[in-house]
């Protein structure tokens, strides 16, 4: 029965460990999803005893970022020292940049609307004050719902 526990065990070291050394950002997701999926295949290996060191995680998730994200990459690599940088740290700051983009980018959709002839009041920003005031008045409105 040992051998076999140590077989399974092996089997899924070995595919946690592939999953690792073939990991790379897919082209339809976010920052927020690629790093918990980073983050089960971590917490996998290091379940089974494996110990990666905080800058071997920092530099894979920075090099398995899409092309898309080369400038950002070169920065923090000249910037950082990622021997000193913690993955946790790094996921943050890579949100941030990404909610940044959202909003340049629903902004510029904004302005390309107005530009050609939309009626200007439809609020396309991420922090639209109007979508939050219907937000709060949705959360208002099911306070009050019997239960």
């Amino acid at each position: 029965m040992d051998v076999l526990h140590n077989e399974t065990k092996e089997t899924e070291i070995g595919l946690f460990n592939l999953r690792y050394e073939n990991f790379k950002m897919n082209p339809d997701e976010d920052i927020k999803t690629m790093s918990d999926r980073f983050s089960v295949i971590i917490n996998g290996l290091k379940g089974y005893g494996e110990v990666i060191l905080e800058d071997k995680l920092v530099r894979k998730m920075i090099y398995s970022l899409l092309d898309s994200w080369d400038s950002k990459k070169m920065t923090i690599i000249e910037v950082k020292n990622l021997k000193t940088l913690k993955l946790d740290d790094l996921i943050e700051k890579k949100k941030e940049v990404e909610k940044k983009n959202v909003g340049i980018a629903l902004k510029s959709t904004k302005e390309e609307s107005d530009s050609s002839g939309g009626d200007g009041n439809v609020c396309q920003k991420v922090e639209c004050p109007n979508l939050r005031k219907m937000s709060l008045e949705k959360k208002k409105h099911k306070s009050f719902v019997a239960t």
